[in-house]
This record gives C-alpha cells, sequence and structure tokens, in this order.
C-alpha cells in the first residue's frame, strides 16, 4: 500500500485495507476523510471508523412505497417521516424498516471506497443494518437501512455508534469518481 500522503494523488499499486493511523491521518487531510464526528477516539477503531445516528426516519404507509426502473427517471424514493428522539436523545422503535441518516460527512478519494458494516451489538438485539457501497469519489453524509427484527422493538439513542465504515485502497485510482444522485447528499 503506498503512504497515505501520497494515496490522493497517484495510483494505488496495491489494494488493501487502511488501519486506525491512516484513517486518522486521512481525517487530518483536506478535505477530511471524514468530518462531522461525534468522538474522533471513541470512532476510530483498528480496522475502520464508527459512524453515528443523527435521525431516524420510518416509512409511511400508502400505495406507492417507492420504484426504481431501468431508467432514473423511473426512480421513486419510498416516503418517510422523521421519528422523535425524547428529551434524553433516545428513540424508541418497534419491530419494522427505518431509514437513518448517519453525522458524518465522508469525502473518498479517487484512490479509496468503503464498506458499512453493523456493530456487532445490533446484530445480538435482533437488530440489522443495510447499506450500499460508498464509491472513490464519493461525499455526502449517507442513509442506511435499519431493520428493527426483535418483536420486543429496539431503543437507540442520538449520536450512537452503529456502523463501522471499512475503507480500501483500490488497485488504480478511478479516473471520474462517483458522480451519482446521492453525491453531496444531506450536506
Amino acid at each position: 500500500m503506498l503512504p497515505v500522503n501520497t494515496m490522493r494523488d497517484q495510483n494505488a499499486n496495491v489494494a488493501g485495507t487502511l488501519n486506525r493511523d491512516s484513517i486518522a491521518a486521512l481525517i487530518a487531510g483536506n478535505p477530511p476523510l471524514v468530518e462531522n464526528y461525534v468522538d474522533l477516539e471513541a470512532q476510530l477503531q483498528p480496522n475502520g471508523f464508527d459512524i453515528t445516528l443523527q435521525s431516524i426516519a420510518g416509512f409511511r404507509g400508502g400505495v406507492e412505497g417507492g420504484s426504481i426502473g431501468i431508467s432514473d427517471a423511473d426512480r421513486r424514493l419510498a416516503d418517510s417521516s422523521e421519528n422523535a428522539f425524547d428529551s434524553n436523545g433516545w428513540s424508541d422503535l418497534a419491530a419494522g424498516a427505518y431509514l437513518i441518516t448517519f453525522n458524518e460527512v465522508v469525502n473518498l478519494p479517487l484512490g479509496l471506497m468503503a464498506l458499512g458494516r453493523p456493530r456487532s451489538s445490533l446484530l445480538r438485539s435482533g437488530v440489522s443494518l443495510h447499506t450500499a457501497v460508498w464509491d472513490a469519489g464519493y461525499s455526502g453524509r449517507s442513509q442506511a437501512l435499519l431493520v428493527v427484527h426483535n418483536e420486543s422493538g429496539f431503543r437507540l439513542q442520538r449520536n450512537a455508534r452503529l456502523a463501522q465504515l471499512v475503507f480500501f485502497t483500490l488497485t488504480e485510482r478511478d479516473g471520474q469518481g462517483y458522480s451519482g444522485r446521492y453525491q453531496f447528499e444531506n450536506v
């Protein structure tokens, strides 16, 4: 793997996973790899970076829950409405699906991509977290699908660490980078 200070400007010859020190160095860069974090020391992990909960939205019922067609014009996102937090920052969730928004803004250089994985405490409580790929060149505040499978429900507190981003160097720097509709989302 190339040293962190050259990763932004050159092609990576060897793909690999970033460690804590490499992630911290990129967070100190311009633009920072991750910004708007809650607690840098708590969120930096040996092989990734924990991302935290900003908001929760429930999916509203209705005739149309969303759609994806062949063309981008045929894409319609499901309607959702914000869940409230109580005075201590907690939200009680019944079994079901929720759209969550993270606090952190991620700025991926063209030689780096990321995958988000749920923290194991969610899984051990009957809760799953589903994310998409963070492509090289993506910048934004991402969202994920949280599914409470536990019939007793689940409680979440604002700013709780929910997922770990694992960053991977590409074998070659991407020439274009992400340019889809979610570029600069929620910022």
